[in-house]
């Protein structure tokens, strides 16, 4: 009975690294250690990609955009940081037109709507808190065309 509970338990959580979590609810801060390349890429449109690791409290997201891919206008209640790796993304956002480079950082208020355009193929890290229930629960179609 033990080895079964373990197994579970162990399941449950292989499913939550690969970013196929049904509902966002709380969950149990555990340690995780991963690589990107173990974390499957969903694919979102024919120019966005992404995968993304849920803390308890906290999400990372590793967004891969193609030159030309628009993030329409949307906004949650989520804290958002955007970290970009490489290459640009063009924001619009508050009332300002932003663009945002390789080693740069945009914070991104709760409730603030933004736009953004890949203006070259770009590596974006973002970290939401709290984690995007949207995101997790597949319910995102602003960003799946839909």
């Amino acid at each position: 009975m033990v080895k079964a509970k373990k197994k579970k338990k162990a399941a449950k959580r292989n499913v939550a690294q690969k970013g196929t979590v049904s509902k966002a609810r709380p969950r149990k801060a555990e340690l995780q250690y991963l690589a990107w390349d173990a974390i499957g890429k969903e694919q979102l449109n024919p120019l966005l990609q992404r995968h993304f690791v849920v803390g308890q409290q906290i999400m990372l997201a590793r967004v891969l955009l193609k030159q030309g891919c628009i993030v329409p206008e949307h906004s949650h209640v989520n804290e958002q940081l955007t970290y970009i790796l490489e290459g640009a993304l063009k924001f619009w956002i508050d009332g300002k037109v932003i663009v945002v480079k390789a080693g740069e950082v945009l914070t991104i208020p709760p409730h603030m709507p933004h736009k953004a355009e890949a203006v070259e193929d770009t590596v974006d890290l973002d970290v939401f808190c709290p984690p995007r229930a949207d995101w997790i629960n597949r319910t995102d179609q602003y960003l799946r065309g839909k």
